[in-house]
């Protein structure tokens, strides 16, 4: 219990560490098939609001913003936002709903191919 406690306390302190450059090289290459599926369940799902490059419509946000770092949204804020929604508090496109169909593996594999995404194409800084 103690390893597991302790092994927490690192990775939440390695998150708070550093700014931009240090949470993006912190994100690790994900799986392949799984960012492919992510990829078809995002352009299905989410493209509509937040772009089919992943930088926003007029109706959301860039998921490439700095915002969306690992340390400031884990991946857990992405599964809570699409399974409850989420009240509007970094933008001003109003509160983003719910959105219906997607399982906690559908929502895992779109965190996946944006977390890859993010990884290759870096943030943008926030402000836009």
């Amino acid at each position: 219990m103690r390893v597991l406690a302790a092994a927490v306390l690192v990775v939440l302190i390695l998150a708070g560490c550093g700014g931009t450059g240090a949470a993006e090289s912190s994100l690790t290459p994900q799986n392949e098939e799984l960012t492919e599926q992510g990829e078809t369940l995002y352009q299905a799902n989410c493209a509509r609001c937040h772009g089919t490059d992943l930088r926003g419509t007029s109706q959301g946000p860039s998921m490439l913003s700095e915002v969306y770092v690992p340390g400031h949204h884990a991946d857990a804020a992405f599964l809570i936002a699409v399974q409850r929604g989420s009240a509007q508090h970094h933008w001003r496109f109003g509160d983003m709903p719910a959105v219906e169909g997607l399982s906690t593996d559908d929502v895992g594999a779109i965190v996946a191919f944006v977390r890859e995404t993010q990884r290759i194409q870096g943030f943008e800084p926030y402000p836009p």
